[in-house]
């Protein structure tokens, strides 16, 4: 019975979910829950302040996709106004919704999809504009934790740097998919960690390259653990994608 209200109720809902106004209005009413979220919690901020050196410089902030709900107030209070790259699927194109309330443009592709355009898209921003670019570095649908080439790229063509972000909160749930999609509760302590800028050397390589992109990723992956580990939080999974994930609930 459970599995039939599941197939009615997305086949009620997906048709409606395609409509850009339902979508507008729909992640209206999510940033206006994550700045609520965001001014009734304890705010510890670690290292934001160096973000006001980037308002007018190239950088590329990543984050995992788990963790960018409350990543997207600190860069609006911020005053940067930058891009982040989405993905075309319909969830992609709500986080692009999303992502406009808070003063960020959208480049649409992936690693799966349109990576060359994306790659030429946000080169040029870099590089023309001195442009911010936001990545989820193990999206759109994993693994959980892993970084993608598609930051070092470019950081390798443009010489912007690298620059880990990540948030946890003290009262959080995390939702019951590949990501663990974290949402703080009301009233808690969220914390903010924004990195140490990392330079990719225009001449990496093969093995080089990496051994860059394993060392970014240890470092992102302590960054978050530590972080949680702080507030006694579940301990995400690494290396699961979407559809490992719902297979291994489906056999539960």
């Amino acid at each position: 019975m459970k599995k039939i209200f599941k197939k009615i109720w997305k086949k009620f809902w997906r048709p409606i979910l395609r409509s850009p106004i339902i979508q507008w209005i729909l992640m209206g009413v999510a940033a206006g829950i994550i700045w609520f979220i965001y001014f009734t919690s304890k705010r510890r901020l670690n290292n934001t302040k160096s973000l006001k050196q980037y308002r007018k410089k190239p950088v590329i902030f990543v984050f995992f996709h788990g963790r960018c709900a409350m990543l997207s107030p600190v860069i609006k209070t911020a005053k940067i106004h930058g891009y982040c790259v989405a993905s075309r699927h319909k969830d992609g194109r709500m986080m692009a919704c999303l992502q406009r309330y808070f003063g960020l443009r959208a480049i649409y592709g992936s690693t799966s999809e349109g990576s060359i355009s994306v790659l030429r898209q946000c080169v040029r921003l870099i590089k023309e504009k001195n442009a911010a670019i936001c990545i989820t570095v193990d999206g759109p649908s994993g693994p959980s934790l892993h970084l993608q080439d598609g930051a070092l790229y470019f950081a390798r063509m443009t010489g912007a740097p690298i620059v880990p972000c990540c948030f946890s909160a003290s009262r959080a749930k995390f939702l019951n998919r590949w990501d663990r999609f974290l949402i703080p509760k009301l009233f808690g302590t969220i914390s903010v960690n924004i990195g140490n800028p990392i330079y990719v050397d225009a001449s990496l390589k093969g093995e080089a390259f990496e051994q860059k992109r394993q060392e970014i990723e240890n470092i992102m992956i302590k960054q978050l653990r530590d972080m949680d580990a702080e507030f006694n939080l579940f301990q995400v999974e690494q290396g699961i994608t979407a559809n490992e994930f719902k297979e291994l609930h489906r056999k539960k």
